[in-house]
């Protein structure tokens, strides 16, 4: 494998240089494992770049890094709107569109307790709007300036576990009367997954606690105890019955406990 001819902070200075000087931008975050100081050897490295009005991919590209780089809107138009999968001085970097208009509402409706919950790809319960405001918590400011957010919104720490646990348990109750009766193991175990993390979530946020993926969030939230539960289910119908009962006391119980 290639070396890199830089060396790490050498990388980012020069990364967050070309980055800032696009049109339109106006920050740049580092995020992910490295901000968290969590990261490993081969950890990738997550870059944000905010911007005011209109930004075109195309400088982006002309930048003339190996890799893909996507229009705006093309990750589902939503706060996560886009971004880039790049190759830089041999390391692998995700660079990541926030409009900086729509991060301001955003956190003002958080601030309110007020979210919505977009789809994503790889994220079994979706998002939330207010991760892009988890990210102005969390993330590393490189280049220019963003707003922090005072806390954890007290608001939100009434709205979003009542959401979040509301839609685990809409969840279990459609797995156990209309997948458990036919045996179907498979639509089970994939509802109960979804409800752990949409309770992961509520617990979470029910202890103020930021999250801008779903990476780790079942152990953070004190969920692990699903894995044996899945691990153990059999097609009959009273025993999967059974398994959905189980699993949602368990959902219940913890959050509760983090409610306490």
């Amino acid at each position: 494998m290639p070396t890199p001819t830089l060396t790490d902070q050498a990388f980012l200075d020069t990364t967050a240089d070309r980055l800032a000087a696009l049109p339109a931008v106006r920050a740049v975050t580092l995020g992910g494992s490295r901000a968290q100081g969590t990261h490993g050897p081969d950890s990738d490295w997550d870059l944000a770049v905010y911007y005011r009005g209109a930004f075109d991919p195309a400088d982006l590209r002309a930048v003339g890094w190996a890799g893909e780089v996507s229009e705006t809107g093309a990750w589902g138009g939503g706060v996560f709107n886009g971004g880039a999968w790049l190759t830089i001085d041999e390391r692998r970097v995700d660079v990541h569109y926030r409009d900086l208009d729509v991060v301001e509402h955003v956190t003002k409706e958080a601030q309110a307790g007020r979210f919505g919950v977009e789809p994503l790809m790889f994220h079994l319960a979706g998002i939330p709007t207010y991760l892009v405001v988890a990210e102005l918590a969390i993330n590393r400011v490189l280049r220019g300036d963003l707003p922090r957010p005072d806390g954890y919104p007290k608001a939100l720490r009434t709205t979003a576990p009542e959401h979040w646990y509301g839609a685990a348990t809409a969840t279990l109750a459609y797995a156990k009367a209309g997948h458990a009766p036919k045996g179907a193991l498979t639509q089970v175990a994939g509802a109960v997954a979804l409800a752990t993390a949409q309770t992961a979530h509520a617990v979470l946020a029910a202890r103020g606690e930021w999250v801008t993926n779903e990476k780790g969030m079942v152990g953070r939230a004190g969920l692990d105890g699903m894995d044996a539960l899945l691990a153990g289910l059999t097609p009959e119908p009273g025993p999967l019955a059974d398994a959905v009962t189980r699993a949602g006391t368990l959902l219940r119980e913890t959050l509760e406990a983090a409610r306490s």
